[in-house]
């Protein structure tokens, strides 16, 4: 079980007049489009994407409990829902676009357009039991309790074990109904240190999820380019969180050893240097790889090496 935040957090404006000077079009005349109709999840998911809503410059505003907040962006209409609640209207096609779990929708079992994969709020589907039920012999063949919020994947993996379920649905804290109350869980997890704390072991993996952007399957026209552009919006925010960007001299019969070792999107932009004193070098690298790469670059003869942060990145 994850703890979740009861409520999606949110810049506060009261101020009209600034909450309209403040927001952004995603084109000329998008102000005219038909609204975007946008479903935020309440709960764990809620503080990334406010995160990343800031980052991306169009923040969400809101008024004391109303959960009906203003995304700084002309065209789109939010309200905050639970996450089933996203994905079912989805479904219905009553709201455009939603952010939900990979999870969810796979519970849901519909197959709706993905348009950005955030990363964001990584877990696991998994399915564990005590020690003492994995003793005891193989698992196929047997009638098990599951205690799980996820009845229709939990089936199916039940299914694929040879087991005879008999679902317990649950509606929080499953990992404490075993041994009294269910055999075994199917349930998100993190890290697994909670599973541990209650003594239970994972037995297998069901899927993976992050939260995810979805759009409705009937999406189409004019509303489906604003979402992809606003996708694309999100999206280039993601991307430079993964990347910074390294600037360098070299001398000219080392630029080939340091082009050579600089892991860039395309390549690195090379230029030379006032008075033909060597190279000036830049390139967009993984945030990951600097560890290696800054002692590397300076062993093979980089020079006034500044690392900075991006903001944007698109490919």
């Amino acid at each position: 079980m994850i703890p979740a935040p009861t409520r999606f957090p949110t810049s506060r404006d009261d101020d009209a007049g600034s909450e309209n000077a403040s927001r952004r079009a995603l084109a000329p005349g998008a102000a005219q489009l038909p609204g975007v109709r946008l479903a935020l999840p309440r709960g764990r998911m809620a503080a990334g994407l406010a995160q990343l809503f800031e980052e991306a410059g169009i923040p969400l505003r809101t008024r004391g409990r109303a959960l009906r907040p203003d995304l700084c962006l002309d065209g789109f209409e939010v309200k905050e829902l639970k996450p089933a609640d996203v994905v079912e209207l989805l479904r219905q096609g009553t709201r455009d676009l939603g952010f939900a779990g990979a999870d969810r929708v796979a519970e849901a079992g519909l197959e709706l357009p993905c348009l950005l994969d955030t990363g964001l709020d990584p877990v696991r589907l998994v399915a564990a039991a005590p020690a003492a039920l994995l003793a005891s012999g193989s698992l196929a063949g047997r009638r098990l309790r599951i205690a799980t919020e996820y009845p229709t994947l939990a089936r199916g993996w039940a299914a694929s074990m040879g087991i005879e379920p008999v679902l317990v649905c649950t509606r929080g804290a499953t990992e404490v109904f075993p041994p009294e109350d269910a055999d075994l869980i199917v349930d998100v997890v993190q890290s697994g240190a909670t599973l541990a704390a209650n003594g239970l072991v994972e037995i297998d993996t069901l899927m993976r999820s992050t939260t995810r952007l979805f759009a409705n399957a009937g999406l189409d026209g004019i509303g489906l380019e604003a979402a992809q552009r606003f996708a694309l919006l999100l999206g280039s925010v993601l991307a430079a969180r993964g990347r910074v960007l390294v600037e360098l001299n070299v001398a000219t019969e080392r630029l080939a050893e340091v082009v050579d070792a600089l892991p860039s999107m395309k390549g690195p932009t090379v230029a030379d240097l006032a008075g033909g004193r060597g190279f000036a070098v830049k390139a967009a690298v993984p945030r990951a790889d600097l560890v290696d790469l800054l002692p590397l670059l300076v062993a093979r003869g980089a020079t006034d090496i500044l690392v900075s942060k991006l903001e944007r990145v698109l490919p």
